[in-house]
């Protein structure tokens, strides 16, 4: 990324099959933005999605032109949802934009200047998240700065980007909600989008045991890996890291920030599992 970003926002967004939701979708994205013109949307699209970059390129794209937007659109090899991380970084290399926010095609955004509530946080090392179903203690549609991607060459290494990134930003105390509202019109929470794409989601969460599951040590110590190289940054930026050094020293709750955000008890599972520290 140059110095000076062409961007001020990337929305990264890896779509397949769907044409309905991803016209609403980028359509609420750009008629509620304060100044289009600073975003860079990003698609990526599988090679053998022909419904969908059909779609793309006889209805939406040519909408997209009529207003002005910047976008570019991928093709890639089907990887598959439980490879969705792959894609989203993929898009985040091809950026130059001050933040990036990962995006999905059930998402709706509700919040007029969206935009703006986002760049009023320029300069901060902080992880933003949109206010979403039941105010969910994670960062549904994770906002990170750019420099998050480029210190550690990615956004997330797992398909659980929003668990992945939340869980950083909880220990390093960085996690920050802001007032943006996005309805996620998936069909588990709004009864839309029963369709293939929902039903057939690989999950790697559950089974501890593999070391691909999100919540094996492996996974975990890797976590905390990418926290150190985030702390670091932190550190040499005047950016304070004594929550998270206390983690390790035994006097601070890894997950208190996340269980005070938890108004809804919505990540139960945090009373008693992953208390998996070590020095890194």
């Amino acid at each position: 990324m140059t110095t000076d970003p062409e961007f001020d926002i990337a929305v990264l967004l890896a779509t397949r099959g769907r044409t309905t939701s991803l016209e609403r979708s980028i359509r609420s994205l750009v008629e509620l933005a304060s100044d289009i013109s600073r975003v860079q949307l990003m698609f990526a699209f599988d090679h053998d999605d022909d419904v969908g970059f059909a779609f793309f390129v006889d209805q939406l794209q040519p909408w997209l032109d009529s207003h002005n937007v910047t976008y570019t659109a991928m093709k890639f090899e089907r990887m598959g949802y439980v490879n969705l991380h792959k894609y989203n970084n993929a898009m985040a290399k091809q950026t130059d934009s001050r933040w990036l926010v990962i995006w999905n095609d059930d998402a709706v955004m509700q919040s007029a200047g969206w935009d703006d509530v986002i760049m009023s946080h320029e300069g901060k090392f902080k992880l933003l998240s949109f206010c979403t179903h039941n105010m969910h203690p994670y960062s549904i549609f994770p906002v990170v700065p750019r420099k998050w991607y480029e210190l550690l060459g990615y956004i997330s290494p797992h398909p659980t980007q929003d668990g992945w990134v939340s869980q950083q930003a909880y220990m390093l105390d960085i996690y920050l909600r802001i007032p943006v509202n996005v309805l996620h019109d998936r069909f588990d929470l709004t009864g839309n989008n029963n369709d293939d794409i929902f039903n057939n989601r690989p999950m790697l969460e559950g089974k501890p045991l593999d070391p691909n599951d999100f919540h094996s040590v492996q996974m975990i110590d890797l976590r905390h890996q990418d926290c150190a190289k985030l702390a670091m940054h932190m550190r040499n930026t005047g950016v304070s890291t004594e929550f998270f050094e206390n983690i390790f020293k035994g006097t601070q709750d890894p997950w208190q920030r996340l269980a005070e955000n938890d108004i809804n008890s919505q990540m139960v599972q945090f009373d008693n599992p992953h208390r998996h520290f070590k020095t890194v």
